[in-house]
């Protein structure tokens, strides 16, 4: 991020987002999102000019190259409109407004995305990227400022008509009742069907490029396969988290995923590293794990959670949001190699078989320089190049330790280093997931160090906030903040034991049904009762590169209230997958995460309590892949009063640990002993 100088600063240099500062020199006369920019506009009487991005955004980063930084097209901007700049990650309540309205109009939708607003904000031109001037067929930002001028002043009655029309739309799509379905495994059954379709059976993945990583949906297949065993199914899994760990799209130094692949190979990624992407994916590889017992994919989970630890990782605790694709202004730079960079650091002999495992060449793969990759496995390297595996495996990790210690003296891509409530919420849930399947406490310290960084500096009256940078926290939290942390909370207490992470998931769960639920129409509303008022109020329901809010909030609410015996929980989360059930059915692949909930409450969900178990056992346990149980221990103080209904009733036997399987408020003989728990695991 280039310095801000206070001479040619605009009104960004006070906020606290990368991506605002980012265009804090910039001539146009940008205002942040709050009450001094709209009043102005309706006072003046003149259009809004709203730009939505966020700081690894590639061709955002054009965008203000080409135009934000001209003072020509800056002229025009400041003499016609109120020019208002947002991070889409800091309000994401206003990116999906909008988004919908530039949906609507354009048929389509990205980032940068840019809108004309009434004075009352309503939108009444949209897109997304302009070239300054026009070009290959698309308009300029120059055209396109001076025809929605022309129109404001010349046809402004049409303009309001258009926007107001527009804007009663965007209210209707967001209070519209579904008509409720049946909660069955039918829409398990179809999404299982539509993934196949679409699936590439040579490359993994499903569609072709750009190749996305679809974790949720991965994830369900292996759920899917657990209920009904099929080879197809766990293959669509495998071959996709194979061939993704081998290519591009995995940073074969340094660990963790970038955001998609450009080509179906997998090879050329979109070289952004997202804090969500990768706790998504390790949370894939880790139950992966668990359910085939593939040493690779432990590897990668631990390679990427070692990623998250060392380089996203805020010293308070909190993980950062993004790393940019682009370095020196190159999309790529930090993470490209040339055969000779390698023979410099390794030696000519080898950097001869570095280069040959991991597709280094003369004439590259990306623009002259190579991604490294793997175009065969190890085993098969070895036996090619007449080398002992477990020697090479070595050598190969000796040099990749060397290549990164040498690629961390590069200029690093940007860090965008604010804290997101809802993305942290994910990476705990993952970490601390992983710490009982990977029996790594080390995780779970990760874990609950972030927990307890959001907890004590994200909070105020009892309420969450979003978004934190530099000491200072502030917006008020919208559902998936809250969804996702207490989701994150319950993962937490059942790896960890700590029953104070029960009563702060309770508290979330309370405002959530209290201040999010739509009563009339069931779901969930994005942000609050008591939220700043906007001209539509959404829900989100379809995942998108995150769950949605209405499918973690069902997800968090449906464990919490089997763990705790929380009626109004089962209720409300019961209400809203009845409420999208039509949805579900129609447009499977599009809610993984929801469906993923709904195969939780289909059950079986056993409730498992452990009494007087030893914490060899309880590891035993989370090695299981049991991806619908709720679990309980008491091994120590601090209790919590939710859990007492779980435990009441639940004695040891003598001096053997006791499991309780439980389900439906239904509880099993005890079995005791230590064999006859592992086998009654093994069973469920």
């Amino acid at each position: 991020m280039p310095p801000i100088s206070e001479s040619m600063s605009n009104r960004l240099a006070h906020e606290t987002s990368p991506y605002l500062l980012q265009h804090a020199n910039n001539p146009v006369d940008w205002y942040p999102w709050g009450a001094e920019a709209l009043e102005r506009a309706k006072r003046e009487q003149r259009p809004i000019f709203l730009s939505i991005g966020y700081s690894a955004c590639h061709w955002c980063h054009v965008m203000e190259h080409e135009s934000f930084e001209s003072e020509a097209i800056a002229r025009r901007l400041n003499d016609g409109f109120v020019c208002i700049k947002v991070d889409r990650e800091e309000r994401p309540d206003l990116d999906q407004v909008y988004m919908t309205a530039v949906q609507a109009m354009t048929g389509r939708g990205g980032w940068p995305m840019s809108v004309f607003l009434t004075p009352d904000l309503q939108p009444f031109y949209g897109g997304t990227y302009w070239p300054p001037t026009g070009r290959m067929g698309m308009p300029g930002f120059d055209q396109v400022i001076d025809a929605v001028l022309d129109a404001w002043h010349q046809r402004r009655e049409q303009v309001v008509q258009q926007a107001d029309e527009l804007t009663a739309e965007l209210r209707r799509a967001g209070s519209m009742p579904l008509p409720p379905g049946e909660l069955s495994d039918r829409p398990l059954r179809a999404a299982e069907a539509a993934l196949e379709r679409i699936f590439d059976h040579r490359l993994g993945g499903f569609g072709g490029a750009p190749k996305f990583p679809h974790p949720m949906d991965l994830r369900l297949l292996l759920r899917r396969w657990r209920r009904s065993p099929r080879d197809a199914v766990l293959g669509m899994v495998t071959l996709t988290l194979d061939r993704m760990a081998a290519g591009g799209i995995y940073d074969q130094l340094g660990g963790g995923f970038h955001r998609y692949s450009v080509d179906e190979r997998w090879l050329v990624p979109h070289f952004e590293k997202m804090l969500y992407d990768n706790a998504l994916l390790s949370m894939c590889y880790v139950e992966a794990y668990q359910a085939t017992g593939h040493e690779d994919y432990a590897r990668v989970a631990r390679e990427t959670f070692d990623f998250v630890l060392r380089d996203m990782t805020a010293p308070e605790g909190g993980f950062y949001s993004t790393l940019d694709a682009d370095s020196e202004g190159e999309e790529g730079k930090f993470y490209v190699w040339t055969p000779a960079e390698v023979e410099q650091i390794l030696g000519p002999q080898r950097a001869k078989t570095f280069c040959y495992v991991y597709d280094v060449s003369d004439e590259g793969n990306f623009e002259g320089h190579n991604i490294l990759n793997l175009p065969k496995t190890l085993e098969q390297c070895a036996k090619i190049l007449g080398r002992d595996l477990a020697e090479l495996t070595a050598e190969l990790s000796a040099s990749r330790q060397e290549l990164l210690a040498v690629r961390n003296r590069r200029v690093w891509p940007g860090l965008d280093d604010k804290v997101l409530v809802s993305w942290n919420g994910l990476m705990i849930d993952s970490l601390a997931y992983a710490a009982g399947a990977l029996g790594e406490p080390r995780y779970l310290a990760a874990a609950r160090q972030a927990a307890d960084f959001l907890w004590n500096r994200l909070r105020a009256d009892g309420r969450l906030l979003h978004t934190w940078r530099k000491g200072q926290a502030k917006l008020s939290a919208y559902l998936d903040d809250y969804a996702c942390l207490a989701n994150a909370f319950v993962t937490l207490y059942e790896n960890s034991l700590e029953e104070r992470w029960i009563d702060a998931a309770v508290q979330l769960a309370d405002v959530v049904l209290a201040q999010f639920a739509d009563r009339q129409s069931g779901g969930f509303h994005y942000t609050a009762d008591d939220h700043e008022p906007l001209i539509a109020r959404q829900k989100d329901v379809q995942d998108g590169a995150t769950p949605s809010g209405n499918s973690m909030a069902v997800t968090f609410l449906l464990r919490l209230g089997k763990l705790c015996g929380r009626a109004a929980d089962l209720e409300a989360a019961h209400r809203t997958l009845t409420a999208f059930a039509g949805l579900l059915e129609k447009h499977p692949t599009a809610a993984g995460q929801m469906l993923i909930a709904l195969d939780f409450y289909l059950g079986p969900t056993p409730e498992l309590v452990l009494v007087d178990a030893p914490e060899e056992l309880r590891g035993e346990i989370g090695r299981r892949y049991l991806p619908n149980k709720v679990f309980a221990s008491r091994p120590g103080e601090g209790r919590s009063a939710a859990l007492e209904g779980a435990f009441a009733g639940k004695a040891a036997a003598g001096d053997q640990p006791a499991l309780y399987v439980c389900e439906n408020f239904a509880c099993q003989s005890p079995v005791v002993g230590r064999e006859a728990i592992l086998a009654t695991i093994d069973h469920l």
